[in-house]
């Protein structure tokens, strides 16, 4: 069976060396090895995917006694993930997951669909995925409760939001940190909050993005896993970037889910990791 080992502890002299020694006198071949040193921090990242039987126990108690007690050691089968989406009613970024789900694309189990309006109960269900409509309110803690209720009962390893157009509070995001991740129609950190293609448009910009982030505390300033652009002229009103933006920000947010669904990103405090 593969596993993924995932490390991140302060960098000194020997810890490749380290890491190899163990997982060969364990019998394990190492199919691929990835690795990276903040030099700032002096952290060090290490993707590595592993084959053979193995003891996880084991491994990690001869990893733990090597590297410290300080450092951040996760080892992983390589499994198919479960996956909670949460949307409100625009269509476009849940319809591509959907479409990837059922073509196979998607390395992810995909438990239901949360959205606060009934808009995409219809698109949801042809493709036999449970769809769960909480509907906005202006009791945002009993609003979360109920979404809570339905996330805890599936226990999902990662929540997507696609286009759920709502704040989400400090207790909620503290419930689920790490886990959400969220696609937002701007290159941030520019144009945050509310409409940023009109932002964008007042401002005359001559290019649009999108950006994939960790859901954090503070607005739209979560960890960036992937972003892409496209470049417009004078010609573009807001609603035509807005079209156009669409696009970029389907495959930027599948992009970004791909990378989560296989261990390829670390946090490093707001920066991210990706290998």
């Amino acid at each position: 069976m593969k596993h993924i080992l995932l490390i991140s502890t302060k960098d000194r002299s020997g810890l490749i060396y380290q890491v190899s020694r163990i997982l060969h006198e364990a019998g394990l071949n190492i199919e691929k090895n990835d690795e990276f040193v903040d030099r700032e921090a002096m952290l060090f990242f290490m993707r590595t995917q592993i084959a053979g039987a193995l003891d996880s126990r084991e491994i990690l108690l001869s990893l733990r006694q090597a590297l410290g007690d300080k450092a951040h050691i996760t080892l992983k089968p390589v499994t198919q993930k479960s996956l909670i989406i949460l949307a409100t009613k625009e269509n476009h970024c849940l319809g591509d997951l959907l479409l990837r789900y059922e073509s196979g694309e998607l390395n992810a189990h995909i438990q239901a669909v949360i959205a606060n309006h009934n808009d995409l109960e219809a698109l949801v269900r042809r493709f036999d995925i449970p769809f769960y409509c909480i509907e906005s309110s202006n009791d945002r803690e009993a609003h979360e409760q109920a979404l809570s209720g339905i996330i805890d009962r599936y226990h999902p390893d990662i929540i997507a939001l696609a286009k759920y157009m709502r704040i989400l509070s400090p207790a909620f995001v503290a419930r689920y940190q790490g886990q959400m991740i969220n696609i937002h129609h701007s290159f941030l950190p520019a144009f945050i909050g509310a409409n940023p293609y009109k932002q964008a448009y007042e401002r005359g910009v001559k290019i649009i993005g999108a950006t994939a982030h960790f859901v954090t505390q503070e607005l739209d300033e979560g960890p960036i896993i992937a972003q892409d652009i496209i470049k417009i002229d004078h010609t573009y009103s807001w609603q035509d970037m807005q079209k156009a933006g669409r696009n970029i920000e389907k495959s930027v947010f599948a992009h970004a889910l791909d990378l989560i669904l296989h261990d390829r990103v670390f946090i490093n405090g707001n920066k991210t990791i990706v290998f």
